[in-house]
């Protein structure tokens, strides 16, 4: 059966209008404020969401295997504990240790890095840490430290999961005892 031709002109006009209404919505948003910009409250849940899932699908579409081709070895990660207790642990906390007061009051809140191994692979956690977040207040690590930094870092992250509070503290003295290089 042949649809008359008034069918499709319908579908074309609906969406054109609804692409119109669309950009006038978010000409609205973006021109008269309403988008709230304020850091004294979390985005809210559907908002949170569809930045959280675009950070993630940007990630692991970006890295790649060659972000994370290189060995770790102890003395890695224990350079990895000194700059993490240098550049790091405010933000981000560890075993045993909460992150600075304020950090909380950052939007969005910085993540606890035990449980990241668990949900990036070491490529992604150097591009991560290389390359930063946007709007997030993550730096790019990689426009201010050498990449054997950055690669150490992300043998330190990884090393996490496994350490005890105690342990993470020892490791906390250790670095604190030792100049960066």
């Amino acid at each position: 059966m042949k649809r008359p031709r008034g069918f499709l002109a319908g579908w074309i006009v609906g969406l054109v209008t609804a692409g119109l209404l669309a950009a006038a919505a978010a000409f609205a948003i973006l021109g008269f404020g309403l988008f709230d910009t304020s850091a004294s409250r979390q985005h809210g849940a559907v908002m949170a969401w569809a930045v959280h899932r675009t950070m993630v699908n940007s990630v692991r579409r970006s890295a790649t295997p060659a972000d994370g081709d290189f060995a770790i070895d102890g003395a890695m990660v224990l350079e990895g504990a000194r700059l993490y207790e240098r550049n790091c642990i405010s933000c981000h906390g560890g075993p045993g240790t909460a992150r600075a007061r304020w950090a909380s009051a950052m939007v969005p809140t910085p993540p606890f890095l035990i449980d990241a191994p668990r949900r990036w692979s070491r490529g992604e956690l150097h591009l991560i840490i290389r390359d930063g977040i946007k709007m997030t207040a993550m730096p790019a690590w990689g426009e201010i430290l050498p990449d054997r930094d950055v690669r150490s870092l992300v043998a330190f992250v990884q090393a996490t999961p496994k350490l005890t509070p105690d342990q993470f503290a020892a490791l906390r003295a250790y670095a604190k005892a030792r100049p960066i290089r």
